[in-house]
């Protein structure tokens, strides 16, 4: 029963309940129920003390609670629920001195005495309820874990594959280019590119291979997570329906219905009590908390090239100096997605065909137009020449 969190300002994918180690919210979460029926009790023992004064200590009383309950464990319609109590008391000026004997005597010890029944510690490891979710749900996600780890080595390997193959293309590409180096060093360089190519179809099949056993482990991982969260929740609903029906009984005691003011202020509170729904409440949990929470779930991630970062003043000194414009132009096809970053570049998915109007200049752009008529600057290394 933590309180609304506000939303995360990470990756809340990489935040969601089935990525490794984020069950722990959900184990937490038992801790800081006890807690909650402690502030319960601490709350409104406070409370019965202030009932035997008049406004001005309901209003102390109400004013400090306010901003304690804001971060306390509790949340939905129970946190909601917890509130409607201190915007009552504002409007209280007395109340009886029999709520007080009330309210300490009958309410605070049943709390108590649920707390004590509802939350058996294990020794040196904390509630028992915490302990059995820890270790359920670490054994459940410790295989899928491990592979989780090899997938990302692989990814990682694949990557550096990819960064050396396009390294080679580069030196070969210079060789054949240089009419000094001789056919020797030139075979010299195809044979080195085609290896790291070779390696790196070797690496990428070692990838596909990580992926498709963690993506065929995974149902299995996600049945057995699931099951042991289902039984948190099962904990948690029962929490939640005790609480509820622990505020509806001190409402009880503080609804004095000889005024009409007093049975309107109650009047209000009952029907907040009564719009308590465990099944709201453990909907959202899940949702922010749990099995609902958005997961980017392992893919392929495809290596794109770099890209330098395009000198504009240097690019626009050259094109004043007379840089050649290719006339009709010459078709070329992208062979990644681009995103321009500034007005003046151009955006395009992958197998788009369009012009190429202007040669590579020395910081590797071209300038193109879109078959939508678009003019302006991309990357040379993310086309090819279309045939």
């Amino acid at each position: 029963m933590a309180s609304l969190p506000k939303e995360p300002t990470q990756d809340a994918k990489r935040q969601s309940f089935w990525m490794p180690g984020n069950y722990v919210r959900t184990v937490h979460r038992t801790e800081k129920s006890f807690q909650a029926c402690n502030d319960i009790v601490a709350c409104f023992n406070e409370r019965a003390k202030v009932e035997k004064q008049y406004a001005q200590q309901l209003n102390q009383w109400s004013n400090k609670w306010k901003t304690i309950v804001d971060s306390r464990p509790l949340y939905g319609s129970l946190m909601r629920a917890w509130q409607c109590f201190f915007t009552s008391t504002e409007r209280l000026s007395a109340l009886h001195s029999s709520i007080s004997q009330s309210l300490t005597a009958e309410e605070g010890d049943r709390v108590k005495t649920w707390q004590k029944e509802t939350f058996p510690k294990k020794l040196f490891c904390g509630f028992s309820e915490s302990h059995g979710n820890k270790t359920s749900f670490s054994r459940a996600q410790k295989p899928w874990s491990k592979k989780l780890m090899k997938l990302e080595k692989a990814r990682v390997a694949y990557h550096k594959s990819c960064q050396r193959e396009h390294n080679a293309l580069d030196k070969e590409k210079q060789a054949i280019e240089n009419p000094q180096t001789s056919p020797e060093k030139k075979q010299k360089f195809l044979d080195a590119r085609e290896k790291v190519t070779e390696d790196k179809e070797k690496v990428r099949e070692r990838y596909e291979k990580l992926l498709e056993d963690v993506t065929s482990y995974t149902p299995r991982y996600m049945e057995e997570m699931e099951a042991i969260f289902e039984q948190s929740q099962e904990e948690e609903r029962k929490r939640i329906s005790f609480l509820k029906q622990a505020f509806l009984s001190i409402h009880r005691h503080l609804d004095i219905t000889n005024n009409e003011s007093v049975k309107a202020v109650y009047s209000e509170l009952h029907n907040t009590l009564m719009s308590i729904n465990e099944l709201d409440d453990l909907k959202w949990w899940k949702n922010n908390n749990g099995p609902g929470m958005p997961t980017d779930w392992p893919k392929i991630d495809e290596w794109v090239p770099p890209i330098k970062k395009l000198n504009r003043k240097k690019r626009e000194q050259q094109r004043k100096d007379g840089r050649p414009v290719m006339i009709g132009g010459v078709k070329v096809r992208a062979m990644y997605d681009y995103v321009g970053e500034e007005g003046d570049e151009l955006s395009f998915k992958a197998g788009e065909v369009f012009l190429k109007v202007e040669e590579e200049d020395d910081q590797g752009w071209c300038r193109g137009v879109l078959s939508g008529g678009k003019e302006g600057f991309y990357p040379a290394n993310y086309v090819e020449v279309a045939e």
